[in-house]
């Protein structure tokens, strides 16, 4: 018996052209065929034209889902299809009717192939044929040279996590890199059997806009396959990828494999991500002169964040890993991930909020921290609103940002300076410096007196030093 032959075409707002594409794929010279159309929450008629095509050809199954992208549905409708081979068609495209016997015929006869793709060409807003280079596996690790409309098996596609569903673009790339990751071959038949539809809105051009999340999206999935293919990791300049991966060295300590994924909650100068219950914070590229300083002579700052925080367990998020990547000696990445932090606020929280629930309570709980930070001989230079985390009612209170820190015998002088970025009103500030005294055994009006005179002069400069409020 014959392998039935699973069509997946995902759908959204191709009204237009779904019907040219259904009749292509109905036309192949190839039985048993069942055709499942995903629609992805299309705002045109794509549905209502998809189920009255449905209804004169009975291998033709229409399902719908909010829209999620090409990906969602293109792995919801496998998961409800039931052939042996899966071959995905865009709804705007055209299949020749001996594609599909064509590619059958190479999956039955030669058991090392796992993908099967063909010749292409243009229509609609360009024509001519779709050049593809010869395949091979390290060129695949710098560039998609598989069209999405090729043939594969479903035993295969079960084997991988399907299309990646936050991919941005390239979608398919990161889908053809999982089915290779561990050997196979690929076959692309002589013959021109795919015509591909050019629109200037079509995903194949917005895509390319895309390069640089697409490149980061592929070191995160395949880091396996990009070592050993290319020895290290794919750069944005792809075609340089393996002669500057011969002058990378990454370092890891710790274990965390998962850098570049989770959810961006700051993106500027440095980067963090939350990914399950941790942080990933990765540091701007410094400029040349700074990355040959922290890649020959200085620590760089993910290493410190680190080494730093095994000294303060407690007293900030335990550390996991960091990661740091040099180039001819000169670091270039580097990275820290620690785990959430059980202090959900931050001192930022309090400045003009006197209505904050318990805020005396916990502006006394900082004060006394900051105490048992200069106890132990730990100076944080960038002691600020945005560094200081704590809970609901005080009881855990936590710095972060350690890169800046200094382990030293402290002066009276540098412990009362350490308060000056906390730009607070007066009175959270007595508050704060009082709790702190009665720790240190000190005078506190004198040491609140000094405080509040000496204020970071960034802030006085601009005028909101908040002593007033």
């Amino acid at each position: 018996m014959k392998p039935l032959i699973s069509v997946i075409m995902p759908a959204y707002n191709a009204s237009e052209w779904i019907e040219e594409a259904l009749l292509s794929v109905i036309a192949s010279k190839y039985r048993p065929i069942e055709v499942i159309v995903m629609d992805d929450g299309s705002k045109d008629d794509t549905l209502v034209k998809a189920q009255a095509f449905a209804e004169k050809h009975r291998e033709v199954i229409v399902y719908s889902q909010p829209n999620s992208g090409a990906s969602a549905a293109r792995n919801h409708a496998i998961r409800l299809s039931h052939g042996t081979y899966i071959l995905p068609v865009d709804a705007d495209n055209i299949i020749d009717p001996l594609y599909i016997p064509e590619a059958v015929n190479v999956l039955e006869k030669r058991e090392e192939v796992k993908v099967v793709s063909c010749r292409a060409d243009f229509f609609g807003d360009r024509t001519g044929e779709w050049k593809f280079p010869k395949f091979s596996k390290r060129l695949l690790a710098r560039k998609n040279m598989i069209d999405t409309c090729a043939m594969y098996r479903r035993a295969d596609y079960d084997m991988t996590s399907g299309y990646m569903e936050n991919c941005i673009a390239r979608e398919d790339w990161d889908f053809w890199l999982s089915i290779f990751e561990h050997g196979g071959e690929f076959v692309r038949l002589p013959d021109i059997r795919l015509h591909y539809r050019v629109r200037a809105d079509s995903k194949r051009v917005t895509d390319r806009l895309l390069k640089r999340q697409v490149v980061d999206a592929v070191n995160q999935r395949h880091a396996d396959y990009m070592r050993r293919y290319l020895g290290g990791p794919l750069h944005y300049h792809r075609s340089w990828s393996r002669a500057i991966n011969f002058f990378r060295t990454e370092k890891q300590v710790g274990s965390f494999d998962h850098w570049l994924d989770g959810t961006i909650i700051y993106d500027k100068r440095n980067t963090l991500r939350v990914y399950e219950d941790k942080v990933v914070k990765c540091f701007a590229i410094p400029p040349l002169w700074r990355g040959i300083i922290y890649g020959i002579f200085a620590k760089s700052k993910a290493r410190r964040s680190y080494e730093y925080a095994q000294r303060m367990i407690g007293l900030t998020p335990e550390p996991i890993a960091y990661r740091e990547v040099r180039v001819c000696g000169i670091l270039r990445e580097s990275a820290y991930v620690c785990y959430l932090s059980e202090g959900t606020h931050t001192f930022n929280e309090l400045i003009g909020n006197k209505a904050f629930p318990n805020r005396k309570q916990i502006l006394q709980a900082i004060g006394r921290f900051t105490a048992t930070l200069h106890q132990q001989g730990i100076l944080h230079r960038d002691y600020s609103g945005g560094n200081i985390l704590f809970n609901d009612d005080g009881s855990l209170v936590q710095v972060i940002d350690l890169n800046r820190i200094r382990f030293c015998r402290l002066s009276k002088h540098e412990r009362l300076q350490n308060f000056e970025r906390l730009n607070i009103d007066r009175e959270a500030l007595r508050t704060i410096v009082t709790a702190y005294a009665e720790v240190m055994v000190e005078d506190a009006e004198l040491d609140c007196e000094y405080v509040i005179n000496h204020r970071w002069h960034k802030h006085v400069k601009k005028g909101i030093t908040h002593l007033d409020d």
